[in-house]
Formats: C-alpha cells, structure tokens, sequence
C-alpha cells in the first residue's frame, strides 16, 4: 500500500454565510457543494460563487452529466441544475448518509458511522452492492475506475484509494492537521476537490 502527504493546491472560502461544507461535486466547469439549505456553485479558477439553489443539502453530492442528487437527511434528491427544481427523491440507505458520487449508471453513498459504502439504484433507491471500509467514510469519488473516499475520524483525515470488489486499501494520502475530509470529488483529471466541514472551506488536492 502506497502512503504519502497530501499536496493542497488552493484553498477556496471561507464562504460567507456558510457554516459549514459538505457534500461536494464538479459538472465539468463549476465545483458545487451542500451548505445546509443550499447548493452552491463555484468557479475553481476565481473561487467566486456563481449561483446557489436553494434546496436541503445535508450530505453528499454528485452530478451524472445531466443532474445533481443530494443527500438531503433520509432523501436523496434528483436536481435540474438549470431551474433547481427537485424532479425525483429516493429513500437513502438507512445509518447517517455522507458521501454521493456517479459512476457506470448507479450511485454509490458513502455511510460515514457504518463505515460503508452502498452502490444503488438511482431511480429504486434499492442497495446493489456494499463494500466495507475500517474508517468512517465520508466523500465518495470515481476517477479512471479508481474508487477513492475520505475519511474523518479523531480530527484527522485521509483521501484512501480502495478496490471496489473487496474494501482493501490501496493508496493513502494524509491530510494537514485541522484539514478535514468532508466530501470529495475529482475533476477528472490530477486534482480532488474536498469539502472542508466546519471550516467553509473547499480544498483542491493533487492526485497522485
């Protein structure tokens, strides 16, 4: 298994009027995240927001090129990012619903005290497959079929790279003290965007 430090790359926020970051996702040109009781859009070349919904956003996002779903408590709901009207909601799996990312058609959610990642049916909200984390899991993201999470446990925090069939540990990365993992998304390319928590901040991380 790989380890290494994290590279944060830029930091973006504190965002005003915003107590706290969770989940975060990239439509290819804005980088959204979960503020409470809005979703907020941003440009990650100035940092300026450029648009907020005003729609619950407890938890984890993710976009599957069309659509935005959020985690909103025991919901999951499907967003026309144009208009932000909420088009459809799912029951999310029952335990605390942290992270939400896209990939091969289906959602995969991250439990962050069960320590578990679901992949679900986006329309059914019926769990497909569960994989089995040792940490507390929180940001969920897919880059080139790598599978990769945060974790946020005893003030400390890590971005893990795990195989998707068996849970096992490939790759580490470590984050600043005080730099808490509360959602992650990849831009698809070498950087991760991970929401901040109670910071308000967004960072940009290097991807090995």
């Amino acid at each position: 298994m790989k380890r290494s430090q994290a590279e944060i790359l830029r930091e973006y926020g504190p965002f005003p009027d915003v107590e706290q970051v969770a989940g975060v996702t990239f439509d290819g040109r804005h980088v959204w995240f979960a503020s409470g009781d809005k979703l907020n859009a941003f440009d990650p070349a100035s940092g300026n927001v450029v648009r907020s919904i005003d729609v619950p956003a407890h938890a984890g996002t993710a976009f599957d090129g069309r659509h935005l779903f959020q985690i909103a408590e025991d919901r999951i709901q499907k967003i026309d990012p144009m208009t932000g009207s909420v088009l459809a909601t799912i029951p999310a799996p029952d335990g605390g619903s942290s992270g939400l990312a896209w990939a091969e058609g289906t959602l995969w959610v991250g439990q962050y005290r069960d320590r578990k990642i679901h992949r679900i049916d986006p329309e059914t909200g019926a769990i497909l497959r569960t994989i089995e984390s040792n940490r507390f899991v929180t940001g969920v993201t897919w880059i080139n079929g790598d599978l990769w999470h945060g974790t946020w446990e005893n003030d400390e925090s890590e971005l893990r790279r795990i195989d998707p069939e068996t849970g096992e540990v490939l790759e580490r990365l470590g984050m600043p003290s005080g730099a808490n993992v509360s959602g992650l998304e990849s831009d698809g390319g070498d950087r991760f965007f991970c929401g901040g928590g109670n910071s308000s901040k967004v960072r940009a991380v290097r991807r090995p």
